[in-house]
C-alpha cells in the first residue's frame, strides 16, 4: 500500500499492484520481470494522487482555478515550483485556423505549439519534471536514450538546472538535433543500431551506474509531465472539452500523457466526460496501432521519414491500449506521402514549420477533414510537437 500521507503513489498498469513513492521505481518489479527486448514491456507504473484530498483541500472554491493559481504542484509528484527552474515550459500557444487552402474547414481546428518550448520540443515538459524530481533529491546525473528530441530536451533542461546529462542515440539520428544535444554540454554517447539499442544500454547503464534514468515508459514521471498539455487546452478553450485530439504517437507515452491528463480533471469532478484522442502513426511505423487487436504481437522494422514516432517495439503499447480501449479512442496511420504533403500545406498555410512526427498528426486531421469524419463545428486540437529546423534532411525532398 502507499505510504500514508505521501501526496501520490504509484500502480502498476498490468497488474494494479501499489508502490510508495519514497523510493525511486521505474517498472513494477513483478510484472517487468518477464519482459523482453522484442516485446513491449508490462509493468509500466502510472502515478495516482489523492484526489479525495485534494477536493477537500479546495472545497468551496473553484477548483481548476485553484490548482492552476499554484501552477498545478497538487497534481504532480515535485513539492515545489521552484524545483522546475527558470526556464519557461508549457504554456504553449493554440491557434485558431478558419481556413486551409483558401477554403472554410468542417469543423474549428486548433494547433497546439509545442515546438515553443525552450529546446524547441513537447520532449521539454517530460524532462523539466524529471529534472525537478531528480533536484529535490540531490540527484545530479540524468541519462536517456533517444532519436534525438529527448535528447536535445534532457540536454537544455539539465543546462539550466546545473545538472549533468548523458545521452544515447542511433547513430542514423538527425545531425542537427545532435548539435543541439552537444551545444548544451550533455554527454552524446552514438549507438550502432536503433532507438531499442540506445534504449537497452541506457537501462544497462543505469543499473550498472546508479544514474537516474529519464527514458519514456520506463520512467513513469514523463507522463506527468507531458499531461500538463491536457490542463492547458482545457484552460485555453474556455474550460471546454475538445471533440478530437490528434496526437502523434510512437511509443504512446505522448498519447497517454494527454489521456492521463484529462483523466485526472475526471477523477477531480471537474471534467465529466473525456476528448476523443486519435493516435496517428505512420504507415512504415504503425506498430502499435496494427497491434491493438492482435492476439500476439509482432513487430516490423520501421522506415519513416518521422523519424520522433519512428518505433519497432512500441514501449507503452499496454497502457496506450489500455486508455484507447477504456475511453473509445481512435487511430489512423498516415503515408510518408501524407506526411510531407501536409508539412507544406501546414507551413505556406499557417506560418508553422513542425518536423515531419508534427506533420503525421495534421496529415491525420486532413484525412478525416477529406473523408468528412468530423461534425461541423466540432473542436479539433492537433498537437504540434517539434520544430522543423530539426530535421531538414526530411522535407529536403518536398518541391518548393
Amino acid at each position: 500500500m502507499p505510504v500514508s500521507g505521501s501526496k501520490f503513489f504509484y500502480q502498476c498498469s498490468t497488474c494494479g499492484k501499489t508502490y510508495p513513492s519514497d523510493k525511486i521505481i521505474y517498472l513494477c518489479p513483478v510484472c517487468s520481470k518477464g519482459n523482453t527486448k522484442t516485446l513491449p514491456p508490462k509493468g509500466v507504473l502510472s502515478t495516482i494522487y489523492r484526489y479525495g484530498e485534494i477536493k477537500k483541500r479546495y472545497q468551496g472554491q473553484p477548483l481548476f482555478k485553484a490548482l492552476q493559481a499554484k501552477t498545478f504542484i497538487d497534481l504532480l509528484p515535485i513539492e515545489a515550483r521552484e524545483s522546475l527552474g527558470y526556464l519557461r515550459v508549457g504554456n504553449t500557444p493554440l491557434y485558431k485556423i478558419n481556413n486551409l487552402e483558401g477554403k472554410d474547414l468542417m469543423g474549428e481546428l486548433y494547433l497546439k505549439d509545442d515546438s515553443q518550448n525552450p529546446t524547441f520540443s513537447f520532449k521539454d515538459r517530460a524532462s523539466v519534471l524529471v529534472s525537478a524530481f531528480a533536484k529535490e533529491r540531490g540527484i545530479d546525473t540524468i541519462i536517456t536514450a533517444s532519436t534525438g528530441n529527448a535528447g536535445c530536451s534532457l540536454a537544455g533542461i539539465c543546462a539550466s538546472q546545473q545538472q549533468k546529462a548523458i545521452v544515447l542515440v542511433p547513430e542514423s539520428a538527425p545531425p542537427a538535433k545532435l548539435i543541439q544535444v552537444k551545444m548544451y554540454g550533455a554527454q552524446l554517447i552514438p549507438v550502432k543500431g536503433n532507438y531499442g539499442k540506445a534504449f537497452d544500454q541506457s537501462i544497462e547503464m543505469t543499473e550498472k551506474d546508479g544514474y537516474y534514468n529519464r527514458n519514456t515508459a520506463y520512467n513513469p514521471l514523463t507522463i506527468e509531465g507531458k499531461k500538463t498539455v491536457s490542463f492547458e487546452l482545457f484552460d485555453q478553450l474556455g474550460q471546454c472539452i475538445p471533440d478530437r485530439i490528434f496526437v502523434p504517437t510512437g511509443d504512446g507515452v505522448i498519447l497517454s500523457g494527454v489521456y492521463k491528463g484529462f483523466e485526472d480533471l475526471w477523477m477531480l469532478g471537474i471534467i465529466e466526460k473525456m476528448p476523443v484522442v486519435v493516435a496517428v502513426q505512420p504507415q512504415k511505423s504503425d506498430n502499435l496501432i496494427r497491434n491493438l487487436h492482435a492476439e500476439t504481437f509482432q513487430s516490423i522494422p520501421s522506415s519513416t521519414v518521422a523519424d520522433s514516432i519512428s518505433v519497432d517495439v512500441p514501449r507503452n503499447f499496454f497502457q496506450s491500449k489500455h486508455y484507447l480501449q477504456k475511453y473509445d479512442g481512435e487511430w489512423i496511420a498516415v503515408s510518408d506521402e501524407e506526411i510531407l504533403l501536409a508539412s507544406r500545406t501546414l507551413s505556406r498555410n499557417t506560418g508553422l514549420f513542425t518536423e515531419p512526427a508534427s506533420a503525421a498528426a495534421f496529415a491525420a486531421f486532413l484525412k478525416y477533414q477529406q473523408e468528412h469524419l468530423m461534425p461541423p463545428g466540432s473542436k479539433n486540437v492537433v498537437l504540434l510537437t517539434g520544430c522543423g529546423l530539426k530535421d531538414l534532411k526530411a522535407v529536403n525532398s518536398i518541391t518548393i
